[in-house]
């Protein structure tokens, strides 16, 4: 795996639970690497967005299978990171979303 933060965190989910979340808990809602472990997840973060983080709760989400006529797919399993950040940090892109 490459030493970049952004070759672990892929994306931020923005939808409205994870905005929930960022408002309440003061959690962020990231896609990540599948193959990151929570230790990889924490130093990308602290070092991609230069904030202090408390914890990292992963899920990994199944692909579906998707049909297109009479040809059947699947979407890619993804991995998804919950950082709870240390009180009084947060993460500027996700303000005022």
């Amino acid at each position: 795996m490459n030493n970049s933060p952004y070759s672990i965190i892929k994306a931020p989910v923005v939808t409205e639970k994870s905005m929930t979340k960022l408002s309440e808990n003061n959690q962020v809602v990231l896609w990540v690497d599948c193959n990151a472990n929570k230790t990889q997840i924490k130093v990308a973060v602290e070092e991609a967005f230069e904030v202090k983080v408390e914890s990292v709760n992963t899920q990994k989400v199944p692909g579906k299978v998707k049909r297109m006529g009479k040809h059947a797919g699947r979407t890619p399993v993804r991995k998804k990171a919950y950082v709870t950040l240390k009180e009084g940090e947060k993460i500027e892109m996700f303000e005022g979303v």
